[in-house]
């Protein structure tokens, strides 16, 4: 891990603090691991401090993306043309011979590609454990941990297998104790609830048709006996719907809301099939949402109502979603894709750029339960901040926020996660960028090998 300077000083740069100000020509002031001043024109002396000229350059939050399955990068291009269901027939088999070796080298992948996108804040959603394949939660914690971003693993788990009505294979499901004893254990081993904490844990089974009830109950009741989080998927498509209808009388927003998973200590993936009714109770009970919309349109899922959600006043984050569902997708392009997709089903004012944005700092932070840490730039948060390289080409258009949003993600000048510098010259610097690239194409090849050896 790069050493933090007592002082960094970028001036020069267009200020998006996302809380409300804009400096055109402003600066940022990071002692330590905080932002300590942040304001229009050059920053005032500081002696010895790192100085950084931000010139052509948009200064942001960085970026939290609220959900992921980083394994998934070991098993990318696969079932490319199926819908969420077929695609996961297809790919629980070789996940279900996924080991630590596979997870750490994905992970570690996953979060590069991330970081090179922005992302200074993840999540992700851990929910396949094949049994006697190693700690394959503690290795994306490793990975994460020597690359220095901030990490908000969810330990998920399934325990409706096919024999017992579920979709996946009962070789990757776990029994009700099992799954309750290995969350606690990871939360008490991990979970760091201080402020500026790197590393916090979720408890997240996968879905309601891969869960029991009892599962989803008392998961929430562990959970809120610990002081953490919640997440799993909801709505991501109109199976999930068809399948709740007729297996509670319910939709799934409805359905969760009955089993108390619906509150400011939740965040849902995916919400792609919301009701009217559904939209009005996610905001009156102040779940969050994250949206990830290029796994929803890659496997063919629909558009969420994220326009809806916000207007009201539903915190809603943006995530990348598993490689396998979202190839190579970067986090800042996610911004546009939101942008885009909201408009092609809503109009030209359905999401605008700086909402888009907001979507993906504070809406993620307020997703999180971080809002008074992340996902703004104001004296007193953690200096989580992404600088975005906008001259030559970006320069001929005049607001650099819309520069940013429609166009292609330009490259980062330099990326910070408490004060400590992951990204600089649009490379990884926490960990050589070759060797991460190495690492998710040595997990994909062997998870292809362990996959083929018992087909």
């Amino acid at each position: 891990m790069t050493t933090i300077p007592i002082t960094t000083v970028i001036e020069n740069a267009h200020v998006v603090t996302v809380s409300g100000e804009e400096h055109p020509s402003g600066h940022v002031v990071v002692e330590g691991d905080r932002i300590t001043a942040v304001g229009p024109g050059p920053a005032p002396p500081a002696e010895g401090a790192e100085r950084v000229d931000g010139t052509g350059c948009l200064l942001t939050p960085g970026l939290i993306n609220t959900h992921h399955h980083l394994y998934q990068w070991a098993s990318q291009g696969m079932a490319t043309d199926s819908t969420l269901f077929d695609w996961l027939v297809t790919l629980y088999r070789p996940w279900s011979k996924m080991d630590a070796e596979v997870v750490r080298g994905a992970a570690s992948a996953g979060l590069g590609w991330l970081a090179k996108s922005g992302c200074t804040t993840s999540t992700d959603h851990h929910y396949v454990f094949p049994k006697g394949r190693g700690d394959l939660f503690a290795a994306e914690i490793e990975a994460a941990a020597e690359l220095g971003v901030r990490f908000h693993p969810c330990r998920g788990s399934m325990d409706r297998g096919r024999s017992q009505g579920g979709l996946p294979p009962d070789e990757v499901v776990e029994d009700l104790d099992t799954i309750l004893a290995e969350t606690e254990a990871a939360i008490d081993t991990y979970h760091d609830a201080s402020f500026g904490s790197m590393l916090r844990i979720a408890v997240a089974p996968c879905s309601p048709f891969s869960v029991s009830r009892e599962l989803l109950v008392e998961s929430a009741r562990l959970a809120r006996a610990k002081g953490v989080r919640l997440h799993t998927h909801l709505a991501e498509t109109l199976d999930e719907e068809e399948h709740t209808q007729e297996q509670f009388g319910m939709t799934p927003a409805e359905y969760m809301d009955s089993l108390g998973w619906l509150g400011d200590d939740v965040w849902l993936a995916h919400c792609v099939h919301l009701h009217d009714s559904d939209v009005k109770r996610l905001a009156e009970t102040r779940t969050g949402t994250a949206h990830c919309p290029s796994s929803n349109a890659r496997l063919g899922a629909g558009i969420a109502r994220v326009s809806h959600l916000l207007e009201a006043g539903a915190a809603v984050g943006l995530g990348v979603d598993g490689s396998a569902s979202a190839e190579m997708v970067p986090l800042a392009g996610e911004i546009r894709q939101a942008m885009y997709m909201q408009r092609a089903r809503y109009g030209p004012s359905a999401l605008t750029a700086r909402q888009a944005l907001e979507m993906a700092t504070l809406g993620g932070a307020r997703c999180l339960g971080r809002a008074d840490e992340i996902g703004t730039l104001e004296p007193g948060k953690l200096a989580d901040l992404a600088l975005w390289r906008l001259d030559g080409f970006y320069e001929a258009i005049d607001d650099p926020v819309v520069a940013f949003a429609y166009g292609r993600t330009p490259p980062l000048a330099r990326l910070m996660v408490g004060g400590r510098t992951v990204v600089q010259d649009d490379t990884l610097v926490t960990v050589p960028q070759d060797e991460v690239g190495r690492r998710g194409a040595d997990a994909h090849r062997r998870l292809m090998r362990l996959a083929e050896e018992v087909l």
